[in-house]
């Protein structure tokens, strides 16, 4: 990650949590940056959960077959080619 991508931001969290992550990254064998990369990933991980809890949240009232068309729709457009006028090109 080059320099000029990188946050800094200072963190308080309880000595027992800071403990266990580092001494969990220990035993993990994890050196340098292992922290920053930890923490990183779970924020990703906690605002990717988050964000699937308010999907399902908002479809919970939707028929399962409708969703099922919805999503299907969906992946028909997703997939269709963006320039259907340039023949010859697929799409990796």
């Amino acid at each position: 990650m080059s320099e000029s991508a990188v946050t800094r931001l200072t963190i308080s969290w309880s000595k027992d949590t800071d403990l266990a992550l580092r001494s969990y990254l220990g035993s993990q064998g994890l050196k340098k940056g292992a922290l920053s990369l930890f923490i990183e990933d779970a924020v990703k991980w906690r605002l990717f959960s988050q964000t699937v809890g308010e999907a399902r949240a908002g479809f919970a009232g939707v028929d399962a077959a409708e969703l099922d068309g919805i999503l299907n729709e969906a992946v028909k457009s997703v997939r269709q080619p963006k320039h259907p006028d340039r023949p010859g090109r697929t799409r990796k």
